[in-house]
């Protein structure tokens, strides 16, 4: 009899030491599932910091140290308005000179800036000469002449990024980046998946008066540099519609920087 008692004392014993050991590996798989859903939403939190979704988005178009080398960019291709195509030329020279050319019906509308000036040019509007900017314009208009972009080194341009949460926008919820200086606010709506902006809000002031235009991108491709841009994009500017498609890229193209000189 007292051997049964023992083999049930031992037998009980083994059963709530089996017991107590599932319910130990248990409670250590629980605590290894808490930690790795902690260390999952640290990881989530770090991924949507603003400058971690910037350094992803400049290294999707092609990295810090090929867009450092982009000196010049020289672009042809159509802008398309109120359902008619128009030639349409980008020249930009970094830092130095932007200019855009769009020719209808065989006059040529031109926009031009540099680091210290600028000009246009509209015949459509009844110029017959050039025409010198306002100084707030050619302030405002300064990005016009980087070729990488002002998300590029934000912070020496005089922008401070921040983080405006998601928004769903053609099907993704977009990181919605901000940049901000004295004088506008730019938003990115930036792609989750590819890290590639998918549209820009622009609010500045001028002239003691509120602007604001929104572009779209879309059609990214790689250039023969391996720099990649958006092909197509859609400019609503002050209630206008224009839709530019571009058909030839040059990097590094050879750019006199007379031809942004305003004619005498």
């Amino acid at each position: 009899m007292q051997q049964v008692k023992k083999v049930m004392t031992e037998t009980g014993l083994i059963f709530v030491f089996l017991i107590f050991k599932q319910n130990y590996f248990m409670k250590l798989l629980q605590l290894g599932l808490v930690a790795l859903l902690t260390l999952a939403g640290i990881s989530s939190l770090k991924a949507q910091t603003v400058d971690e979704i910037i350094d992803k988005h400049v290294a999707a178009i092609g990295g810090k140290d090929l867009l450092s080398k982009i000196t010049s960019i020289n672009i042809e291709g159509s802008a398309n308005a109120m359902g008619n195509d128009y030639p349409t030329t980008v020249t930009i020279l970094n830092g130095k000179g932007f200019k855009t050319i769009t020719s209808v019906n065989g006059m040529d509308i031109i926009n031009c800036m540099t680091d210290t000036s600028g000009w246009m040019l509209n015949p459509m509007m009844g110029q017959t000469e050039p025409t010198a900017m306002p100084a707030e314009a050619i302030k405002a208009g300064k990005a016009s002449l980087d070729t990488r972009g002002e998300l590029f080194d934000y912070k020496s341009k005089g922008f401070t990024a921040s983080l405006d949460g998601t928004e769903k926008y053609q099907g993704v919820d977009a990181y919605k980046v901000k940049l901000t200086n004295s004088t506008q606010t730019i938003t990115y709506f930036i792609d989750p998946n590819t890290f590639y902006v998918l549209r820009k809000d622009v609010k500045a002031s001028m002239g003691g008066r509120d602007i604001s235009n929104t572009t779209t991108y879309s059609n990214y491709k790689k250039t023969d540099f391996g720099y990649v841009m958006a092909f197509t994009m859609g400019i609503n500017n002050m209630g206008y519609d224009v839709n530019i498609t571009y058909t030839k890229v040059d990097i590094n193209k050879d750019i006199d920087p007379k031809i942004f000189a305003m004619p005498k």
